[in-house]
């Protein structure tokens, strides 16, 4: 039974009449600089975004538990395989953009539909500015910005609003600056992970489990540092509007940049313990560039890679940037956000992408005023929350098909509910790693939408009327 809230029901479709409506559900702004993704801008879009500047701290943060954690790096590799091929799924069903918005909203109505985009919303500019404060904390090290608090915020700043005048000047440009950005930032990325395999040490590795735990604990409690890692593997469904032939590429996209992310991370992760001594690597601040130093002598590594974690936060920013415009601007053409932030320009959601860098920037603000980054912390805690919810509904959005039957390949039934099943489970496991306090924190977020949604509601049931009226 649909949950519909005040959406219409639909009327019946046969498959030709549905594939008429979701094929071209916009037009995509004319002009030159307005251009659809092709399949390697929409893998560099998935890639990009998955792989920001956590990686560069990873191998670190998981080393106290010892080799055990790429276990654990395994196991959720499946599970966001998993999601990424729900997602090609959905999105060879319903193309359009707005990703886990347009899924939760066709099957389960207007509220749920709600539900994902404020969710998503959320998280997109709050992770924007925190991207953007760490990134500081690399470009200090190329040039030092860090010793003024007004000379980091203004650092930080810039580092938001360039990505978000590329974006202004239309999807051409977007494209070929994450493009640009994700081939730039896995160079280096590579080298570790490949190179390191020429001067592996298996003597380095440390213990298997090194944290005193049960095997089983010792996955989980690092399970919990990695489940974030592959936030980021719904890009190119949220973007699909703005993906050629989409039925195809986004799909395709998806499972193909996060296969590519969980590669690298596997790799580069496996060849930094690999290299650096376990007890050095526990405590290391840059195991990257501990890396390079190992392999290649000298001190260059921390530039080279402060380099690289720096373009590697700007492509991420300038791909989050796209995505933080692309669900309202889906979520206000059907009336469940203002209405400004339908309007496109050279194939852009401009008003959600200004909204959405003024809010970074005014929390990016805050931050430093603040002198305490607490407050900050909590709210990025809380976006490992939110990023998750419109996952759970989207995936519940295909369980939802599955069961019901609607246009379901029966040839993949049994392989699909079992990938559906996984992904579900993934999103879950999500959720509960973001800790109790996040999700109390991000339920009340959640809750404040729902203010929201009450007002854009009550404006679409009395607009038809007023038009009534005499």
């Amino acid at each position: 039974m649909h949950v519909t809230g005040t959406a219409p029901q639909p009327a019946p479709a046969t498959s030709e009449t549905r594939r008429a409506v979701v094929e071209d559900p916009h037009p995509t702004d004319p002009g030159k600089h307005a251009r659809r993704f092709g399949l390697p801008v929409a893998t560099a879009l998935v890639m990009g975004n998955i792989i920001g500047g956590g990686i560069f701290l990873l191998p670190a943060s998981i080393a106290p538990y010892g080799t055990v954690s790429l276990v654990a790096f395994g196991v959720l590799t499946v599970g966001a395989i998993a999601l990424a091929l729900v997602f090609g799924r959905l999105a060879a069903r319903d193309p359009r953009t707005g990703g886990p918005y347009v899924y939760a909203r066709e099957a389960f109505g207007d509220f749920a539909g709600f539900l994902a985009a404020w969710a998503y919303w959320i998280t997109t500019w709050v992770s924007n500015a925190a991207l953007a404060v760490a990134a500081v904390g690399y470009l200090d090290v190329l040039i030092p910005v860090g010793h003024h608090k007004w000379s980091a915020c203004l650092a930080a700043l810039l580092l938001q609003w360039l990505p978000a005048l590329a974006n202004f000047a239309g999807t051409r440009y977007v494209g070929a600056v994450q493009l640009v950005s994700t081939v730039l930032k896995f160079v280096p990325l590579l080298l570790v992970a490949v190179g390191g395999l020429f001067f592996f040490d298996p003597s380095r590795l440390g213990p298997f489990n090194a944290g005193g735990h049960s095997a089983v604990g010792a996955i989980s409690a690092s399970a919990a540092l990695l489940l974030f890692s592959y936030l980021g593997v719904e890009s190119a469904a949220v973007s699909a509007g703005e993906v050629r032939d989409a039925r195809r590429n986004v799909g395709r996209a998806t499972v193909i940049g996060t296969a590519g992310a969980a590669l690298v991370y596997l790799l580069g992760t496996l060849s930094v313990f690999g290299t650096v001594a376990h007890d050095r690597l526990v405590t290391s601040t840059a195991p990257f560039s501990d890396a390079v130093n190992t392999m290649f002598g000298g001190s260059w590594g921390g530039t080279a890679v402060a380099l690289a974690a720096l373009v590697s936060m700007t492509g991420c920013l300038n791909g989050w940037t796209l995505l933080s415009a692309q669900t309202p601007y889906a979520a206000a053409r059907d009336g469940l956000f203002p209405a400004a932030f339908a309007r496109r320009r050279r194939g852009v959601p401009t008003v959600g992408v200004a909204v959405t860098v003024v809010l970074s920037s005014l929390l990016t603000v805050y931050n430093y005023l603040s002198g305490s980054a607490k407050v900050f912390d909590v709210l990025v805690l809380v976006t490992t929350f939110t990023a998750t919810v419109p996952y759970l509904l989207a995936t519940a959005a295909q369980l939802f098909h599955l069961v019901s039957g609607r246009s379901v390949d029966r040839g993949r039934l049994v392989r699909d509910s079992v990938i559906t099943v996984i992904a579900a489970v993934f999103s879950v496991w999500l959720m509960a790693g973001a800790g109790y306090a996040a999700v109390y924190q991000g339920v009340l977020f959640l809750f404040a939408g729902i203010l929201v949604y009450a007002v854009m509601a009550a404006r679409r049931q009395r607009g038809p009327a007023e038009t009534d009226t005499p």
